[in-house]
Order: C-alpha cells, then sequence, then structure tokens
C-alpha cells in the first residue's frame, strides 16, 4: 500500500481472511456470503457472476460465455475455457442462402449461433474447487430475479441506446422494457422467467438442466431464425487448458490461450519492459506513447493470427519469444507514431487483409478465499444485450459471440462448424514466485489488454495501490465500440500538454470525459507486503471491492 500515491475518490479495500470485488455491489455481496458461509473463492466467483446475470444484463448473462484463471497456494495454476463453438447448422452456406454473403448480422437470431459457455464452466470450476452445494450458489440471484432489484447507472445509460434492439424482439421488449419504454436509474426490474431457470440450473445441475435438459431445449426453441439446436447444446463441454505465461518486473503474469487475444498482454509487456518505465512520469508523454506504440505492434499479431487453435495454427511461442519481442519493441520511435492500420504482423504467414474490429461488454470479477484461493473470472454476451434476443419462456439473453466469426473462407477466423471464434474475453492472474499474487482484469473488447498493462505497470513501476491504478486515467487505442478509424481516445483528466504533444507525435487523439464507460469497468484484488488483501473497484461501473 502507498500512501504517496494519487488521491482517489475512494481507498482500497482492506481485509484479511477473504475478498471479493465486482461491477456490481450486489454479486459483490452475494460473493461474500459465500465466503462467510464456509465457501470456497470459486463458490464466491460463481454467486457472484449469477447475480452479475441479473443485474449487469447489457453485460453478462447464462446466454452468454466464461474465462477464469484459478490457483490455490501450493498447486499448479489453472486455466478454464468456457467458450462456446458455433453449432453444427452454424456454416457460411447458411449464411449464404439466406442473403448474408459478405458478414454475418451483428444482432438478431442469425448472431446467436455460438453455444453459450459460462454454465458449463461453472460447473466444471466448482466440481473441482467448490465447497458449498451447488444448489447454494444461486440463491441471491434467483431473489433478485423474481423480486427485482433498482436499475443502476451503468444499465440505465445503456438502456436508451439498445431501446430499439430490444423492441425488435417482442420477448426481449416484455422482460426488458416497461411498455416498451427504457427504465430508468432506481425503476425495479423484475425477470420471474430467468428466475425459474436459475431454479432449474440449481436444482437439476448444468448439465440436466441448461445442456441437455429443459432450458436447452426452450432457448433452441425460442429463438426463431438461429441456427443453434438442441444437439448443439448437449455436446459441449467447458475444458481445462493451460494458461500462458510471461514477465514483468519479477512477477509472473498469466493469460489463457488462444483463442483470447491473452497472448497480448504478454507482448505488450514484453515489449516495455525494454524500458526503464518507472523513470517516466506515470501521467508522461513516454509512458503513455510507448505502451500505445506496443499496443499497435501487439495488435497487428493479434488481428493476423488469432483464432481458435484447433482449427488454425496460432504461433503463441514465437509470438512471445523474448528476442521476437525485443526485436518489435526496437519498432517503436520516441518521437514518431505507427499508422496502425498498417503495422504488420512480424511473424510471415498470418492474415494481412483487412482487420477485425472487436468489442463487446463484459464484466469481470474477482475472488479470494480464506485458505489464499485466488479466482479471476471473466464473463460475457459480447455486445451491450448480446443478440437482443430473449429465448420465450427462459428470461435468457442468447449472446452474439459468433457475429465476429468471418464469411471469408480464407479468413484465419472463418465461420466453421464447431469453432470458436477470436475471443476478447481476458482474466488475467500475476504470480510472486509459485504464489498468487493479483487477480486482475476490466470489460471493454480492446480495451482489456490495454487496461491491464496500465493496471500492472501503475502497480509495479509506479507503486500504486490497486484502487488507484483502476481510477487513473486510461486510454484505448484502436476501432473500438464500432468505430472505423483507428482512434487514440484520451479520458478528460489527462493533462492538455500531454495531449498535445501525443497529437504531435501523430497520435490520432481524440478526447472523452474525465470519467468514461467505454474505457472498462476494471476490478483486482491483491496480497500486500504485510499479508493482507488489497482490492478495488471501478468508479466507472457500479461496483464493489468488499473483504472481511
Amino acid at each position: 500500500m502507498h500512501a504517496d500515491g494519487p488521491l482517489t475518490g475512494r481507498p482500497p479495500a482492506v481485509a484479511e481472511r477473504g475478498m471479493v470485488a465486482t461491477p456490481h455491489a450486489l454479486a459483490t455481496e452475494a460473493g461474500v456470503v459465500a465466503l462467510r458461509r464456509g465457501g470456497s473463492a470459486v463458490d464466491a466467483a460463481i454467486a457472484a457472476n449469477a447475480v452479475l446475470c441479473v443485474v449487469y444484463p447489457h453485460m453478462a448473462g447464462l446466454g452468454g460465455d466464461a474465462f477464469a484463471l484459478i490457483k490455490r497456494p501450493g498447486t499448479p495454476l489453472e486455466a478454464l475455457n468456457a467458450s462456446g463453438p458455433a453449432g453444427a447448422a452454424a456454416h457460411r452456406d447458411w449464411y449464404a442462402q439466406r442473403g448474408w454473403t459478405d458478414a454475418i448480422p451483428d444482432r438478431g437470431p442469425a448472431a446467436a449461433l455460438t453455444v453459450p459457455g459460462a454454465v458449463d464452466g461453472w460447473r466444471i470450476a466448482h466440481e473441482r474447487h467448490g465447497r458449498l452445494d451447488w444448489s447454494e450458489l444461486f440463491a441471491d440471484a434467483i431473489r433478485l430475479a423474481r423480486e427485482g432489484f433498482a436499475v443502476g447507472r451503468s444499465l440505465a445509460s445503456w438502456y436508451p441506446k439498445d431501446a430499439g434492439l430490444l423492441r425488435d424482439c417482442a420477448e426481449s421488449s416484455r422482460v426488458f422494457l416497461s411498455d416498451g419504454r427504457p427504465l430508468r436509474l432506481g425503476e425495479r426490474l423484475r425477470n420471474p422467467d430467468l428466475a425459474r431457470t436459475l431454479e432449474l440450473v440449481a436444482d437439476r445441475g448444468a448439465r440436466g438442466a441448461f445442456y441437455e435438459g429443459e432450458v436447452a431445449e426452450r432457448l433452441c426453441a425460442g429463438i426463431d431464425g438461429s441456427p443453434l439446436e438442441p444437439d448443439d447444446f448437449a455436446g459441449y463441454a467447458a475444458e481445462w487448458v493451460d494458461p500462458i505465461l510471461g514477465g514483468y518486473r519479477g512477477k509472473t503474469v498469466a493469460q489463457l490461450p488462444p483463442n483470447t487475444q491473452g497472448f497480448t498482454v504478454l507482448q505488450i509487456l514484453g515489449m516495455i519492459e525494454n524500458y526503464d518505465v518507472a523513470s517516466w512520469s506515470d501521467l508522461g508523454v513516454d509512458y503513455l506513447h510507448h505502451v500505445i506504440e506496443a499496443t499497435k505492434l501487439s495488435f497487428a499479431d493479434r488481428d493476423a493470427w488469432l483464432t481458435d487453435p484447433d482449427h488454425e495454427h496460432v504461433p503463441v511461442e514465437e509470438l512471445l519469444g523474448s528476442d521476437y519481442l525485443r526485436g518489435r519493441s526496437a519498432e517503436i520511435a520516441r518521437d514518431a507514431s505507427l499508422d496502425m492500420g498498417d503495422v504488420p504482423s512480424g511473424v510471415p504467414g498470418g492474415w494481412t487483409g483487412e482487420r477485425a474490429v472487436p468489442g463487446g461488454d463484459t464484466c469481470y470479477l474477482s475472488a479470494v478465499d480464506e485458505d489464499g484461493t485466488f479466482v479471476s473470472l471473466i464473463q460475457s454476451i459480447y455486445h451491450d444485450f448480446g443478440s437482443g434476443v430473449v429465448a420465450e419462456g427462459t428470461g435468457v439473453l442468447l449472446q452474439n459471440r459468433g457475429s465476429f466469426f468471418e464469411l471469408d473462407a480464407e479468413h484465419h477466423n472463418s465461420l466453421e462448424p464447431d469453432k470458436r471464434t477470436f475471443h476478447t474475453l481476458i482474466p488475467a492472474m500475476m504470480l510472486d514466485g509459485d504464489e498468487p499474487w493479483a487477480a486482475l482484469g476490466s470489460m471493454g473488447g480492446e480495451g482489456q489488454p490495454q487496461t491491464q498493462v496500465a493496471m500492472i505497470t501503475r502497480m509495479l513501476d509506479f507503486g500504486y495501490d490497486v484502487q488507484q491504478a483502476i481510477e487513473a486515467p486510461r486510454w484505448l487505442t484502436g476501432r473500438t465500440w464500432g468505430s472505423e478509424s483507428q482512434d487514440l481516445w484520451l479520458e478528460g483528466r489527462i493533462p492538455d500538454p500531454v495531449v498535445h504533444e501525443l497529437e504531435r507525435l501523430g497520435q490520432p487523439v481524440r478526447m472523452l470525459p474525465d470519467w468514461d464507460d467505454n474505457t472498462g469497468h476494471a476490478q483486482a484484488i491483491r496480497r500486500t507486503e504485510n499479508g493482507f488483501l488489497e482490492g478495488g473497484a471501478d468508479p466507472r461501473g457500479d461496483g464493489l471491492a468488499l473483504g472481511y
């Protein structure tokens, strides 16, 4: 903890026995209740995520995917991939026959083409690490769905943007709107159909209810125009995978392997570790410019290669090689900026056509239990309100993650049945030696690697505590949030002289408000040098870090 760091809106939460940090206070409370009942960090994470599926429906849901990193002291780090593949009928011809030859629709039933993976991810995590009964984990989520909750600031701000989308589906309008009107801040939102779906999952389990039972049947029958079938659900299983590792300032940084963009964080950190970052100002031109340029180089590699490694080779070892990253960092000029649209991959053989434009909305949470187990979990339905389609009688919004597939047969991320798409979701964990030191992450598509790097460098190079690292002004580079141009978005709290100097260097600067949730909702928990847990949650969202 560093008392001499920048002043923030709130201090970090500090506790000893356990802690949860999520983007909504009610989800955090549910996680802490699970810990106090003797539950594990995995129990707390599932309980919190289930509540987020109710109170943050624009960003999380049973119809989405999830990824997690789990580390118990004295045991190997584990990585969980709970992203679902395209259904068996979801092939390029299926879309061509319906008039879509250039791109998969962003919204609507045809965008709901991948199996939701999150619920099965909860199942396999609980089977390995749960201490509470499965059914106990959903009590808070069921109650909030049935009785209702007060619409928070984030949901209220997204409602007007997405009211038209929700009106396009009669069931979505019935569930989420009030006589066709978006709910306002503080109004009560109930979703009794979702409460019943959660009850089925709690009583019959993930397989018996959601993937091989009544819920899968209802989800497929309730959406006309999706290629998903019940057999796609029955054939899906989340899986344990090997994490990928990098280093920064003596700590080990862990990420999920492809099909996620996790290697981009390790690349950016590997490039900037060649510089004396601590000698720069924490909001100065050198710091921002070098991190932004490293991001451009990393994103060029990502866009050239990232897809499902079971279908296409992704050269992760080469992309993370120390000599390779040293060479990439040499491409960064102190007095000029790279044009992001023209930066090639440094590894030959990758895609060189039109660049991807990842975006999306997400929920990230961290949990730590009394045994010292750390969980870093991220979950999403992709775009705000996902596909925009609720299957009748379920209360479940299906994700539109599959809309990120390409219909170009030559593209490495081309749509194929049973293939997982390029995924933006990346939970992070940091280890000190072999023990967990921090769990951190953020929502925000392309912003996720950038926010993680900002948090890590601010903690390790500039001595910020986790709340300071979360609250400090952020930036966002790339074609994000549907933008057609490769802009550099800066929060307004970045000093004007720094903004002007970045413009002089050729950065395509555009300004955001002082606090803007487009730069993500970040959360983190870390272990302090005195043995306490220190947690933070992002004021850009509705979050809370709470320990006991």
